[in-house]
Order: structure tokens, then C-alpha cells, then sequence
């Protein structure tokens, strides 16, 4: 179905659209990611249906998660990069910018006692036995 053609899903007449969350959180993101990978195209002699729900392709969940995912910034490819890996529950960072995850947002993410090299990937501390009071 291209934009701004009508559903002729039954289900899709009487419900309409999904309404876009507003401000979108990353629980949102997940959720679209999901929609868009369950809610996916399965080809059958009539046409595409959407391999979860039988509905006329694409589904109303899977038209949502895309426009999430498109409003959060990615564009096509990277969406149908999503759609090709299979798994729903791929992490894609929030807020999502071109090139990962911002520099604030890395530094949140790296746990106490972790420093970053260089190259800004963090490096463990290496893990030592503990050492235990002697009993006498």
C-alpha cells in the first residue's frame, strides 16, 4: 500500500490508523522495531499478508512502527536493515543520530569503574581474586 491510498483491510476500515505517541520514549522504539520485524511481508498467491496477523500487507502495526522509526530518524534502508536481521529485539539507541549513539549518551553507558581507550570503546579493569581475611 503506498501513501495516502486507502486500506481495503476490513479491520483497518473500522479502526483506522495507530496514533503516533507523542513525545516518542524509547519504549516506543522498541516497540516499533518489534512491529516492524513480527509484522512483516509473507508472500501468498493473493499478495503479500503480513506473517503475523493474515492482514493485507502492510499490516496497521507494521505501518505504525515504521512511522515511529522514521520520526525517531532512520531512513528506509536502515529500516529494512532491521526487517532483514530478523530480530526483534535489536537496540537502537535513543536519542538515534547518524553515526551512534551521541557522546553524552556513551558516557552514560559505560559503568563506573570502566575507563574508555582512545578509540572510546571502554576497557574492563582486569578481574582479580579476592582477598580474604585469613582466619587464625
Amino acid at each position: 500500500m503506498r501513501v495516502g491510498e486507502q486500506s481495503t483491510d476490513p479491520i483497518d476500515q473500522v479502526l483506522g490508523e495507530v496514533p503516533m505517541p507523542a513525545p516518542l520514549t524509547p519504549e516506543d522504539v522498541r516497540l516499533a522495531v518489534r512491529a516492524v520485524v513480527v509484522h512483516t511481508a509473507e508472500e501468498w498467491p493473493t499478495g503479500p499478508l503480513c506473517r503475523n496477523d493474515g492482514a493485507s500487507y502492510p499490516c496497521r502495526l507494521h505501518r505504525w512502527g515504521r512511522r515511529v522509526l522514521e520520526t525517531h530518524g532512520l531512513n528506509e534502508r536502515q529500516i529494512e536493515a532491521l526487517i532483514r536481521h530478523g530480530n526483534p529485539f535489536v537496540h537502537v539507541p535513543f536519542p538515534f543520530t547518524a553515526t551512534g549513539p551521541s557522546r553524552q549518551q556513551a558516557a552514560r553507558v559505560v559503568p563506573q569503574g570502566v575507563r574508555p581507550t582512545a578509540a572510546g570503546r571502554p576497557v574492563t579493569p582486569p578481574v582479580t581474586a579476592p582477598r580474604w581475611p585469613r582466619a587464625s
